[in-house]
C-alpha cells in the first residue's frame, strides 16, 4: 500500500487516510457504469494481471468488496473523485471517461509498486487501502511528450510501451515526429518510395554531429498503416491523443531522396541526395510548387484517415532559405504571389495547409518559426525556441503549447561531468524540470487562456534505442507530469524536498515497469558512453 501523499502527480485534495476500508482479493468485483468501459478493461488486464485476480464483473452497483466506476457530468471531463469507504468499496467517479481513467491510475499508485508488475512475483498478493477521499483535476488540457522516431526509429511495441508510461503519469498527448531528413516513418500508399527509399539511411553519426565516430550499420524502419491504427487505438483506450507530425517545408531530405522532384531541382541535383546520415539543419528544402502542394495534400489525406487528432503538426521549423534565394523558380513564385520575400514564402506553405486542414475539420499546429512571415489565422504554435514565440502567439490570440528547449528538452543532459552519457545542452536536473513554469509571469489573463498546456520533447539523434530514451526521459518525466497536471505554486515556492521524498516510492514503480531511468546517484556503469562527443552548454539556460 502507498500513502496518498506519495502520489505523483500530486492530487488537488486528499482527505484521510483513516482506517482500513478496502481489500483487493479474489472476491473483489468490478462495477462499470455506462461510459467507463475503457477503464474497466484496463483495470482487468492491468491490475488483474499484477495481482492474479479475475476482477469479475458485477451488475450490482451496491456490491461490497467492489471497485465501482461511474461518471458525473458536474465534474470537469478529466476530473475525478476516488473514495475508499469502510464497507470495502472503492468508488471512482469521473467527469467523463477520461476522468474515470485518471482515477484508476491513482488507484494503481495507491496499491503499491506491486501493481506495476505484469504478474505477481510469488503467491497472489492482496492489497489493502485505508478509508480516504481524493479529489483531483488537471491544470492543463494538453500534457504531452514528443517522441522523435525519425532520427532513430522506435519499434511499434516500444511506442505502445511509452503510451502506457504516459498514462501512468496522467499525460494525455503523444506527439509523434514521423518525418525528417534522417528518415520517413509512416507508410503512404500512394507514394510508396517514401518508405521504400526514405525510411533507410546507410549509416548514422555516433554522438553529436561534430563527433568523428560513425555507426556503419544501416538504420531504418517505418510503421505500416495498420501499425499506426494499432498505436492510435491503443492510445485512445488510455485517453491519449496521438498527434502526427509531417515536417515541411524544411527537414525534408528523406522525402526528396525518395522523390527528387520535390526539391529545388534548378539549384541542386536532387537525384544525388540520399537519406541524411548526420544531424543538424539541412539546406535541402521543398520547392514552392503546386506539384509539391498536391503531393503533400495526398500525404495528409492518408494521415487524416489514420489519426483522429484535431491537431495535425506540420513542423515549419529550421527551414534555410538559401536554395529559394538561388532558385529562379522560387523567385518567380515569390513575384507571382506578391510576397515580400522568402519568409513570406514559408508562410505561404503554412497558410496553404492551414486552410486545407481547416476545411477538413482539423487544426494546424507548428513550431514557432511559423510566426515568421505572418501566422495563419487558425494555427496553433509549439513554442520551442523559448517562451518568446509562445508569448507573441498567445498575445495575438493563437493557442500555444509551451515546450521551450532550455527547460523541457529531455535530450539535454541531467548533470555536469563526463559520466553523463549524453552531454548535450544545458544541465536540466530533476529539480530544474520540477520548477519549470509553462505560463510566463506577467502574461495577461486573456493571453494566458491561450496556453493549451505543455510538452516535453525527446529528440533522438543520440538516443539509438529504448534504453537510451528511458535514461533521458526518466525520472524527469515524473517531475514534468506534476508540472503539467498539478496546481503548483510559483517555481521557487515549490516543495522540491517533498517531491524528492515521493520519488523514493516512484522509483520502485519505475523499477517494476522496467524503466531504465537515471539513478539519483548518477548513471550505472552500463549507462555511460565514454569517448562519445557531445555538446555541453555551461551556465544557466537563458529565459527567452
Amino acid at each position: 500500500m502507498t500513502h496518498p501523499m506519495d502520489l505523483i502527480p500530486a492530487p488537488a485534495r486528499v482527505e484521510g487516510p483513516y482506517r482500513c476500508g478496502f481489500l483487493l482479493d479474489a472476491r473483489t468485483t468490478l462495477y462499470a457504469a455506462p461510459g467507463t468501459g475503457t477503464t474497466e478493461r484496463w483495470l482487468r488486464t492491468t491490475l488483474g494481471a499484477a495481482f492474479a485476480l479475475p476482477l469479475r464483473e458485477t451488475a450490482d452497483e451496491n456490491a461490497v468488496n467492489s471497485v465501482r466506476l461511474r461518471t458525473d457530468d458536474t465534474l470537469a471531463p478529466e476530473a475525478y473523485r476516488l473514495h475508499v469507504v469502510v464497507n470495502r468499496v472503492v468508488e471512482i467517479v469521473g467527469g467523463g471517461p477520461a476522468g474515470v481513467f485518471w482515477g484508476a491510475q491513482t488507484l494503481r499508485q495507491l496499491l503499491g509498486p506491486e501493481a506495476y508488475r505484469k504478474a505477481p512475483p510469488g503467491t497472489a498478493p492482496t492489497a489493502a487501502l485505508t478509508t480516504q477521499t481524493i479529489e483531483d483535476t488537471p491544470r492543463f488540457a494538453w500534457r504531452g511528450l514528443l517522441l522523435d522516431v525519425s532520427r532513430h526509429f522506435l519499434p511499434k511495441d516500444d511506442v505502445l510501451r511509452y503510451v502506457d508510461l504516459l498514462a501512468a503519469h496522467k499525460l494525455n498527448v503523444l506527439h509523434l515526429h514521423l518525418t525528417d531528413d534522417q528518415g520517413w516513418r509512416i507508410e503512404i500508399k500512394r507514394h510508396p518510395r517514401l518508405t521504400g527509399t526514405g525510411s533507410w539511411r546507410a549509416r548514422s553519426k555516433w554522438g553529436h554531429r561534430a563527433s568523428p565516430l560513425w555507426d556503419d550499420t544501416p538504420h531504418g524502419g517505418f510503421y505500416t498503416q495498420d501499425d499506426i491504427r494499432e498505436i492510435v487505438a491503443y492510445a485512445a483506450e488510455r485517453h491519449i491523443t496521438v498527434v502526427p507530425e509531417i515536417d515541411l517545408p524544411g527537414h525534408s531530405q528523406a522525402a526528396i531522396a525518395a522523390y527528387p522532384e520535390l526539391g529545388n531541382t534548378d539549384v541542386v541535383d536532387t537525384t544525388a541526395l540520399t537519406v541524411w546520415d548526420t544531424w543538424g539543419v539541412n539546406p535541402n528544402v521543398l520547392a514552392p510548387t503546386e506539384d509539391v502542394l498536391r503531393f503533400y495534400e495526398g500525404v495528409f489525406e492518408e494521415v487524416l484517415d489514420l489519426f483522429p487528432s484535431t491537431f495535425v503538426h506540420v513542423g515549419g521549423d529550421e527551414c534555410p532559405k538559401d536554395q529559394w534565394k538561388a532558385s529562379p523558380a522560387a523567385q518567380a513564385r515569390i513575384r507571382e504571389l506578391g510576397l515580400s520575400g522568402e519568409d513570406e514564402l514559408q508562410s505561404w506553405f503554412i497558410r496553404h495547409f492551414d486552410r486545407w486542414l481547416t476545411a477538413r475539420g482539423r487544426r494546424l499546429i507548428g513550431w514557432d518559426e511559423i510566426l515568421e512571415g505572418g501566422l495563419a489565422e487558425g494555427a496553433a504554435v509549439s513554442s520551442w525556441r523559448g517562451y518568446g514565440g509562445g508569448i507573441a502567439a498567445a498575445e495575438a490570440g493563437h493557442d500555444v503549447v509551451m515546450c521551450p528547449e532550455q527547460q523541457v528538452y529531455l535530450d539535454h543532459r541531467q548533470a555536469p561531468g563526463e559520466d553523463e552519457p549524453m552531454p548535450l545542452g544545458y544541465v536540466r536536473t530533476l529539480e530544474d524540470v520540477y520548477r519549470f513554469e509553462p505560463v510566463p509571469p506577467g502574461l495577461a489573463p486573456e493571453a494566458a487562456a491561450h496556453i493549451l498546456g505543455t510538452q516535453a520533447n525527446v529528440w533522438t539523434e543520440v538516443m539509438q534505442n529504448r534504453a537510451r530514451i528511458d535514461y533521458q526521459v526518466f525520472p524527469r518525466l515524473a517531475a514534468f507530469a506534476e508540472v503539467a497536471w498539478s496546481a503548483l505554486p510559483a517555481p521557487q515556492a515549490r516543495d522540491y524536498p517533498a517531491f524528492e521524498r515521493r520519488m523514493n516510492t516512484h522509483y520502485r514503480r519505475l523499477d517494476a515497469l522496467g524503466v531504465d531511468y537515471r539513478p539519483p546517484t548518477g548513471p550505472h556503469p552500463r549507462q555511460r558512453r565514454p569517448g562519445v562527443l557531445g555538446r555541453p552548454l555551461e551556465g544557466t539556460p537563458p529565459n527567452v
